[in-house]
């Protein structure tokens, strides 16, 4: 068994040796014993990261270097150009460049990704989604690198290794990918009680999107806007998609995976390929110090929110995606985000995982594209004028031309080169930073589980179940029952209802007894309806994806009406026939099929229809790609039209039909209203009970 890494010298030389045995210490690459893992060194109780943290820099400066060439997280991305439109003039907020004047438009390339899969691992795997836009301003690149939701794991960026490392691939077996439904995370997790509030996120349908469109944007961290007269206001910036939130469910997920792993790649490209651009309001949640020093919870702590019922989002833009890229690899992969990168107006917080994630980045990106260059790519390089004295490096593009490359210097003007201006270039709010040099972690950020109980009682008892069945299957996975244990150990200390639950779930023999907690659980917040999916959902199906199984000798008049309902809709129809050559209808019209039965499975629309004669609803009742496509429509709670379509229904097993399946031969009703229907998206009342 390996336990850390010590330099020892052997016979005949130096050589590099495990030590091993229960009572290792764990020491730095150089062998010096760590007398903390836990917490990056900072000045003060809530002070910013100093850089002299060699096991701190150490740890992360391997941890970045672990990979090669794609990135250690975030591997799977999609990327997508832009641009973000200001609403109004926010002078009085920040001088930043954006946010000047009102119509302003600034250059934009997105990137979104899963967190734990490689590079070739699939589109809906139950994971955190990034968020990352980079602005091309008139001030140089800012860079929001986000994710889809608000909190995260840990508290100090010092335990970033140790949580992504549990969350990938085990590293004796390299599997499972892009899941953490293994022992390894949740160990992890379980003696991290910090994580609580993002388990209870993870868990719920938010990581597994429908689409990138439907999904927010976090920035995650709190912030500051700077005006021009130095002051500066707290902000936590959120994405919100103008058609609404929606998620697939889990087996839905595990099927779309099979059908097709580029579910969300596939979907963003056809959406702006069709013209239909895929667009999100920025909003601000802003206040002010005292606002900070009076919430219940501290401002810098990442594993925390601020409800939107306590400091409303103020929407202040929109971005718009509107051009996919030209080559994957040159944009979408070489990509480089980096915290760092703000613009005058901007500036950060003590967030301790901030402050880690500040100096992690551009060591990634240097060690992942290969040189110190990277901003000369296309992609990463600014719109503005630029001009430094950095030069040489593996693959430099843009050097010095004369004989300055350093400053101060006493040439002439036309050759002395770029000087810094001190009362337009960037300066950092002037905050007061005291305290001894300690590794500590605030009494402030100690609340561990008060936000993950709001979190769980703001759903609707549809996500709650969904919630509780993530953590059984996840659970279900992990070998040790000892860490089964403990997570339903700590889920006592976020709701009972949700613990016990989960304890019958797993088939526990009792309910463990709950953790000790460093701080009670507030049972007093308010439910905040804004955490919800379900109460947040789309107000039309624009954007959505319509399938229509049909036979031949179908009456064309109802595939018209579909279509046409769908279109005015501003959602996407296909045909799915038996054979993609398509299907003849009963007035002799042919009708081309986008996709082939067994290759269009319902998991990929969001509502369906099967319009059949008898003759050929016998012969889909006989195929089982059929048969799947109509129960899983049922199972996954979706809106089914039909029309001759008993057998295959019989066949599937679906003898009594619920007020989600409409006949449209039936008096009375429409194809329009059928498709209104379907803004709900889903009819949950089908597994009520």
């Amino acid at each position: 068994m390996t336990d850390g890494n010590a330099g020892r010298p052997g016979n005949g030389g130096e050589t590099h040796q495990q030590a091993s045995g229960d009572d290792v210490r764990l020491t730095t690459q150089q062998g010096v014993v760590v007398g903390d893992d836990q917490n990056t060194l900072r000045a003060g109780e809530r002070g910013p990261a100093l850089l002299e943290d060699f096991h701190f820099r150490e740890k992360i400066f391997h941890f970045d270097h672990e990979r090669i060439p794609e990135r250690v997280v975030h591997a799977r991305g999609f990327g997508a150009h832009g641009y973000f439109e200001n609403y109004e003039p926010l002078r009085d907020l920040t001088v930043a460049d954006p946010f000047r004047e009102a119509g302003r438009r600034t250059e934009v390339f997105v990137r979104f990704s899963t967190v734990a899969g490689n590079k070739g691992s699939f589109d809906l795997a139950r994971d955190v989604r990034g968020f990352a836009v980079k602005m091309y301003t008139g001030e140089g690149n800012w860079d929001l690198v986000g994710n889809n939701i608000p909190v995260f794991f840990i508290q100090d960026a010092i335990k970033f290794p140790d949580m992504v490392h549990a969350a990938k691939q085990e590293p004796d077996r390299g599997f499972p990918q892009a899941q953490t439904a293994h022992d390894n995370f949740w160990d992890f997790v379980s003696l991290t009680p910090e994580s609580t509030h993002m388990l209870l996120w993870i868990m719920s349908d938010r990581a597994i999107p429908r689409s990138f469109r439907f999904m927010e944007g976090f920035g995650v961290h709190t912030f500051r806007l700077v005006n021009a007269e130095g002051r500066s206001t707290f902000v936590k910036f959120h994405w919100k998609p103008k058609q609404g939130m929606q998620s697939v469910v889990w087996n839905e997920a595990l099927k779309i995976n099979g059908a097709d792993p580029d579910f969300h790649r596939r979907d963003l490209w056809d959406a702006i390929g069709s013209g239909d651009f895929p667009e999100w309001e920025l909003g601000m949640q802003l206040f002010d110090e005292e606002f900070a020093d009076n919430f219940e919870f501290d401002i810098l702590d990442p594993t925390k929110i601020i409800p939107e019922e306590q400091v409303p989002v103020r929407r202040v833009g929109k971005l718009v995606l509107d051009r996919v890229v030209d080559n994957f690899f040159a944009e979408t992969e070489q990509v480089a985000f980096c915290t760092q990168n703000i613009i005058p107006g901007i500036d950060f917080t003590d967030d301790p995982l901030l402050q880690g994630r500040n100096f992690s980045y551009l060591d990634t990106q240097l060690k992942r594209l290969g040189s110190p260059n990277f901003t000369h790519l296309p992609v990463n390089a600014p719109k503005c004028p630029f001009a430094t004295f950095q030069q040489d490096g593996h693959m430099a593009t843009v050097n010095p031309t004369n004989r300055v490359n350093y400053e101060p210097n006493s040439w002439p003007s036309e050759i002395k080169g770029p000087r810094e201006d001190p009362e337009r270039g960037f300066t950092s709010v002037p905050e007061t930073v005291s305290g001894p040099k300690r590794r500590l972690r605030a009494e402030s950020f100690a609340d561990h589980y008060s936000q993950a109980r709001q979190f769980f009682a703001s759903q609707t008892e549809v996500e709650q179940r969904h919630i509780i069945a993530g953590f059984v299957f996840e659970l279900s996975k992990c070998e040790r029952v000892d860490i089964r244990r403990r997570v339903v150990a700590a889920l006592r200390n976020v709701d009972e209802d949700l613990a016990t639950a989960v304890c019958d779930g797993l088939g526990l023999p009792d309910l463990p007894e709950p953790l000790p907690a460093a701080r009670e659980t507030r049972t007093d917040l308010p439910e905040s309806p804004a955490l919800s999916i379900l109460r947040n959902g789309p107000e039309t199906f624009a954007g959505r994806k319509f399938g229509i199984l049909v036979t031949d000798g179908v009456d064309g008049k109802l595939i018209s009406a579909l279509r046409e309902a769908v279109t005015a809709e501003k959602a996407i129809l296909e045909i799915i026939a038996m054979k993609v050559g398509g299907i003849v209808t009963a007035d002799g019209e042919r009708i081309e099929a986008d996709e082939k039965l067994d290759g269009a499975p319902s998991v990929v629309y969001d509502a369906v229809a099967v319009l059949a004669t008898d003759e050929g609803a016998a012969q889909l009742a006989s195929l089982p790609p059929a048969r799947d496509f109509v129960s899983d429509a049922y199972a996954h709670c979706k809106f089914v039209a039909h029309s001759g379509a008993a057998a295959l229904f019989t066949a599937a097993g679906l003898t009594e039909l619920d007020a989600g399946f409409v006949d449209l031969s039936a008096p009375g009703t429409s194809a329009a209203d059928f498709v209104t229907r379907c803004r709900e998206v889903r009819y949950w009342t089908r597994f009520a009970g």
